[in-house]
């Protein structure tokens, strides 16, 4: 999924990361906030836009994370609830968006050292 958007998105790939890392930070810092307030209510929107854009970049870890968070969230607005079912996710998402960026950017800078391919030496 990560080559296939790479791809598809061209020389816009960077600077679409950039907007990725721009509101992941804000969603990922939203989703705390509410969790800490026990808001379920303002968790959905940053973890379904996290969601859709994780998986944009195939960070699927990530998008399956923040769908949890989001259906959690979801189902205490329905039933009126506090979203502590939501605390061990949320406590997991940030480094997990952390690894996950740093895994990204790693992979989209050209200057950074690639393995050789099946056994074709790197020069």
């Amino acid at each position: 999924m990560f080559s296939q958007a790479r791809t598809e998105l061209g020389a816009g790939f960077v600077r679409i990361l950039g907007y990725f890392r721009e509101d992941g930070v804000k969603s990922v810092a939203a989703i705390e906030a509410a969790m800490r307030a026990l808001n379920a209510a303002a968790m959905v929107i940053p973890a379904h836009t996290l969601k859709g854009e994780a998986r944009q970049f195939g960070a699927e870890p990530l998008g399956a994370l923040a769908e949890k968070i989001e259906t959690i969230a979801r189902d205490c607005v329905e039933n009126r609830d506090t979203p502590d079912e939501a605390l061990q996710s949320v406590v997991e998402l940030r480094p997990l968006f952390e690894n996950t960026l740093e895994m990204l950017e790693r992979e989209s800078n050209p200057l950074v050292e690639r393995r050789p391919v099946f056994g074709r030496r790197a020069l």
